[in-house]
């Protein structure tokens, strides 16, 4: 039965009124300071997520609350404590990573379900940890299991080959670096799977902060890397859980093709 199908059921048996069945249905809602995207899933298979930098406290819980009220898991990045406590103070069964500065929620009614395999989330040092945490949290909102491989950078190679056994089994890699931004070559060169860099605002005067890394990143010599932006964990775990996501259905329809049922 589709969604639509579902509601309509819903409303002529009574356990949907008129007004929760519009908000369902709708495709997006006007705020004023705010359109909420309602069918970004429907579109990307993701729904959408609030980047809460530059919003009011304010404005940060109505939009959260908005997505809430469409029964979506809902996501917020670069969330400050004063926003967390915004939206903690009308939902209390949020959950907060001041570390990541993330702030997720999931509907009772929908537990998370993970994918098979996972993303693994490398990391040169413990300073480039909020990105890193930001971009593990992301893949993991998204259905991706992640990995953590933490303070692994070229100061000390050994750290990293210790865990290649971890990475060679990954879907995807996110690796996260500041300073010079060497390490997603070096795990590029040792990895088949897809590498997606991150360069972090961490470093001295010429590192100009973050720029040094990101064109190291850019001008890499491994092939299969991919780069984000500067400090943004969120965009380089997004990315990552599409490469997973892709890679499961490809699996399954390859199996339903062979005659094999994944969901047997």
């Amino acid at each position: 039965m589709d969604r639509l199908t579902e509601i309509l059921h819903a409303v002529a048996e009574g356990r949907c009124s008129v007004d929760q069945a519009r908000q369902q249905l709708a495709t997006f809602d006007e705020l004023g300071f705010a359109r909420v995207d309602l069918h970004r899933s429907r579109r990307t298979g993701f729904p959408e997520i609030i980047f809460a930098q530059g919003k009011t406290p304010v404005q940060t819980a109505a939009i959260f609350r908005r997505l809430q009220a469409s029964g979506k898991p809902v996501l917020a990045t670069r969330v400050t404590r004063e926003q967390a406590d915004a939206v903690q103070n009308v939902t209390p069964d949020v959950e907060y990573d001041d570390v990541a500065r993330l702030l997720r929620w999931w509907p009772p009614e929908r537990p998370q379900t993970m994918r098979p395999g996972f993303v693994a989330v490398v990391c040169a040092g413990t300073a480039d940890l909020p990105v890193a945490e930001e971009a593990a949290g992301t893949a993991e909102f998204l259905g991706s299991p992640v990995e953590r491989v933490y303070d692994v950078g070229v100061a000390g190679l050994h750290r990293l080959i210790d865990q290649l056994s971890v990475l060679r089994k990954a879907n995807a890699i996110i690796v996260v670096a500041g300073m010079e931004g060497a390490l997603p070559s070096v795990v590029g060169g040792l990895v088949s799977a897809p590498v997606v860099a991150v360069p972090t605002s961490v470093g001295y005067g010429a590192h100009l902060n973050g720029l040094a890394p990101l064109l190291t990143m850019l001008n890499s010599c491994a092939a299969g890397v991919a780069v984000v932006n500067i400090d943004n964990g969120f965009g380089a775990g997004y990315y990552a859980a599409l490469i997973h996501r892709s890679q499961v259905e490809s699996t399954e329809m390859r199996d339903i093709a062979h005659g094999k049922n994944p969901a047997l």
